[in-house]
C-alpha cells in the first residue's frame, strides 16, 4: 500500500482530487483483477460480507456480498435498488443540457455537497482503479475512486471497461472520474439513487451515490461517451449487434435498438426452442391455441456488441454503411429470461462454469456453492427479481467478434402489449416491417418503452401509464437517458448516421405481443433468421405491401424461412380474427397520437431542416410515401 504520491505520479488529477487521496485513510490500486477480487470479498475473505456505512450514527447496510465458487452475489436490501431509477440524473454544471440541473431540483448548488462528498472520501479506505470509458482500444482514460468496503463495484467496473494498469496508460490527465459515495443517498438524497455530472470541456466527473451499478459504472460511462462524440460529432448507440451466418455461410451483421427491455440482449440469443425441437411462435391470448414453425438449422451467432455500439468517427468508411464496435469490454447481462436449466445453453456454461470468478446482481448466492443464472432474488412481494445481471467480460464468450464490422440491416424492437377486439391497444405491429431512414430516425425519436419493462423502476406516473395499456417515450436512440446535452443536438447527429448509411437496411420488430398472439422474442428471433437468410439481395417493390398504420411503413407481402411460410396474420395483424381493423386502427392511432405529442418539442430552429420535414409529414398523417420521398429505402 504505497503513498499516494508515489502510485499516481503521471496523472494529471484536479488539486481537490489529488488532496483526498492524499489525506485518505489509505488508498489501495490493486496490481491485477484477482487483487480486486480479493478486496471485494471483505477484510476477511468472506464468504459472506456486509457492505454499511454509518448513516448518522446507525450503520446501514447497502449490499451484501457472497463468495460462491463461480463469482461474487451482490443483493441489496432494498428492491428499490435492485433496478436502475429512470430518474436518477442530475447535471451540476452549466453546459447546454436538457436534463434537469442539480440546482433545479435540491435548490442549491452542488459545490458543497462536492466538496463534502470529497472530505468524506478522505477519511474512507479507498481503491482506485484506472480504465478507459468507451473500451481498450478506443476507451478514453478514466479514474474511478471508491471506498474499498464496496470494491464489487469497482470489479464489475472493469470487467465492463476492460482491465488496465496506470503503468501500461502512462501519464494522462483523466477524460471522466467516477466517485462512489454510498451513505450520501440517506444523508443528502432521500434514499434515492442520484448521480450528479460535472463537466467541462475537458472532464467529465460522475458522482455515484449509489452501489447498484447500472446508472453509474454502466450508464454513467455511456453519458461520458455520449458527451465526448456529441462534442466531436458521432455517435455510442444503445444497441447490440451480431454476425449471423447462415446454413450457406452468408454472413450479416444486424444491429438492433430499442428502449430498454427492447430485446438487444437478446439479439445475441440462440432462438429458443420446444422439447421436441419446434420453435414456439406464438400463442393466441383468447383462444390459448400455440404457432410453431419447424427448422431443421438455424443460423450460427457471433456476438459483436452487447448494450452500447460504439460507432467512432475513425471507425467509419464511405461504404454506405454505419461501422461500429463495442464500447465496452464486459457486458451487463440481464439474465430474467433464465428461468430453468437448458434456456441458453451457451450463457449458463460461462456463467456456471467461468473462466475466472464473475459479479452476478439480484441473484441468490449461498457461500462457497454455485451461483445459478435461474435462481432470482425475491423482492419483498415475494416475486423474483425483475432485473437479475450478470456481468461477463467478452473474453470468456465464446466466438465473440472483437474487429469493426459494418452493419447491413438496423433493427429496433419494441415491447408491445396484447391487443384484441375487446381490448384494442398499441400492439398492433407486425413481425417484419422493412421502413425508409426517416421512420427509423422518428421510432429512435420516441423510442417507446411499454408492457412490463424488466430493466428499470418507473415513476409512479410513468408505471400507471403503461399499466393502462400507455406508453414512456425513452427518446432519442433510446440513449436520451443517459445524455448530459439536448435532444435536438442528439436528433441532428442521429439523422445524419441514419441517413448516410444509405446501403444498410431498417427494420421494426416487436416482442412479447403481435396484436392477439404472445409471442416473447420469438418474433425478433426469427425475423434476423429471415433477413439473414435473404441477404443484402434487393427487396422488390412487389414484395412489400404499405402498412395499415403509415408510422409501420411497408410489411412483407410474404415471408417464407427454410420453406415454410409464416402465416400472413403474424406480418399483418389487422388480418387477425382476434383483432380486426377497427381494433387495429384504434391502435394505431393511439400510437400515432403518442407520436405527435412527443415530436413537438424537436421543432426548434436547432433541429436539421431535413428532421423538420420528416416530423412534418408525422404531424400532418403523411403517408409512407411521403417518408419515402425525403428518404428512399435501400437499394
Amino acid at each position: 500500500m504505497a503513498p499516494t504520491s508515489a502510485v499516481l505520479p503521471d496523472v494529471a488529477l484536479p488539486d481537490a482530487v489529488r488532496t483526498t487521496l492524499e489525506n485518505a485513510r489509505s488508498v489501495v490500486v490493486p496490481s491485477s483483477r484477482a487483487e480486486l477480487y480479493a478486496l471485494a470479498l471483505g477484510p476477511d475473505g468472506g464468504p459472506r460480507f456486509t457492505v454499511e456505512y454509518d448513516v448518522d450514527g446507525t450503520m446501514v447496510p447497502e449490499a451484501d456480498v457472497v463468495r460462491c465458487r463461480n463469482g461474487l452475489a451482490v443483493n441489496y436490501p432494498e428492491d428499490y435498488m435492485r433496478r436502475r431509477d429512470p430518474d436518477c440524473m442530475r447535471i451540476a454544471d452549466d453546459l447546454p443540457t436538457d436534463k434537469p440541473r442539480y440546482r433545479d431540483v435540491f435548490g442549491t448548488e452542488f459545490a458543497d455537497v462536492k466538496a463534502e462528498t470529497l472530505d468524506w472520501l478522505a477519511g474512507q479506505d479507498l481503491v482506485v482503479v484506472p480504465y478507459k470509458a468507451g473500451g481498450p482500444t478506443y476507451g478514453y482514460p478514466s479514474v474511478a475512486i471508491c471506498p474499498v468496503n464496496a470494491a464489487f463495484f469497482m470489479v464489475a467496473l472493469v470487467d465492463l471497461q476492460g482491465w488496465v494498469t496506470f503503468e501500461e496508460l502512462g501519464p494522462f490527465a483523466p477524460r471522466s472520474i467516477l466517485y462512489v459515495a454510498p451513505p450520501f443517498r440517506h444523508t443528502r438524497f432521500g434514499g434515492r439513487q442520484v448521480v450528479v455530472h460535472d463537466r467541462t470541456d475537458s472532464l467529465h466527473e460522475l458522482f455515484a451515490y449509489n452501489l447498484y451499478p447500472g446508472p453509474s459504472a454502466k450508464k454513467g460511462v455511456f453519458s461520458v461517451l455520449l458527451d465526448i462524440g456529441e462534442r466531436e460529432g458521432w455517435l455510442t448507440a444503445h444497441a447490440s449487434s451480431v454476425r449471423v451466418t447462415t446454413p450457406y455461410e452468408n454472413e450479416t451483421i444486424v444491429m438492433h435498438e430499442g428502449a430498454s427491455g427492447g430485446g438487444k440482449s437478446e439479439m445475441c440469443q440462440e432462438i429458443r426452442r420446444q422439447d421436441d425441437g419446434r420453435i414456439l411462435l406464438g400463442t393466441n391470448v383468447v383462444t390459448e391455441e400455440p404457432y410453431f414453425i419447424n427448422l431443421g438449422e438455424t443460423s450460427k451467432l457471433a456476438p459483436v456488441t452487447d448494450d452500447m455500439t460504439l460507432c467512432h468517427a475513425s471507425l467509419q468508411n464511405s461504404a454506405g454503411r454505419l461501422v461500429v464496435t463495442d464500447a465496452e469490454d464486459g457486458w451487463f447481462v440481464r439474465v430474467d429470461n433464465l428461468t430453468e436449466y437448458g434456456e441458453d445453453v451457451n450463457l449458463e456454461r460461462v456463467v456456471i462454469h467461468p473462466a475466472e470468478p464473475l459479479v452476478f446482481f439480484n441473484i441468490q448466492g449461498m457461500p462457497d456453492a454455485t451461483a445459478l443464472p435461474w435462481e432470482h432474488t425475491l423482492d419483498s412481494t415475494g416475486k423474483p427479481c425483475p432485473n437479475p445481471r450478470v456481468v461477463v467480460p467478452r473474453r470468456l464468450i465464446k466466438g465473440v467478434v472483437n474487429e469493426p464490422e459494418e452493419v447491413d440491416v438496423r433493427t429496433f424492437g419494441v415491447r408491445m402489449p396484447a391487443c384484441t377486439r375487446t381490448a384494442p391497444s398499441y400492439g398492433i405491429m407486425g413481425m417484419t416491417h422493412i421502413v425508409p431512414p426517416s421512420l427509423a430516425w422518428l421510432w429512435r425519436l420516441i423510442a417507446p418503452r411499454g408492457d412490463k419493462n424488466p430493466s428499470i423502476g418507473e415513476s409512479a406516473g410513468a408505471a400507471a401509464a403503461i399499466a393502462h395499456g400507455g406508453m414512456i417515450s425513452e427518446g432519442v436512440g433510446s440513449y436520451w437517458p443517459f445524455s448530459t446535452g439536448t435532444k435536438v443536438a442528439a436528433a441532428n447527429l442521429l439523422l445524419r448516421q441514419l441517413v448516410d448509411a444509405s446501403r444498410t437496411r431498417y427494420v421494426l420488430t416487436p416482442n412479447q405481443h403481435i396484436g392477439a398472439y404472445r409471442v416473447g422474442f420469438a418474433a425478433e428471433w426469427l425475423t434476423r433468421e429471415y433477413l439473414a437468410r435473404r441477404g443484402a439481395g434487393r427487396i422488390r417493390p412487389e414484395h412489400l405491401v404499405a402498412s395499415r398504420c403509415a408510422l409501420f411503413g411497408y410489411t412483407l407481402r410474404e415471408m417464407k424461412i427454410d420453406g415454410q411460410l409464416i402465416r400472413p396474420t403474424f406480418l399483418r395483424p389487422d388480418k387477425q380474427s382476434q383483432v380486426g381493423e377497427a381494433a387495429y386502427d384504434a391502435g394505431a392511432k393511439i400510437l400515432t397520437d403518442f407520436f405527435k405529442s412527443e415530436l413537438a418539442q424537436y421543432l426548434t430552429d436547432d433541429l436539421d431542416p431535413l428532421g423538420r420535414q420528416i416530423i412534418e409529414v408525422c404531424l400532418r398523417d403523411g403517408t409512407i410515401e411521403d417518408y419515402v420521398a425525403l428518404t428512399p429505402l435501400a437499394s
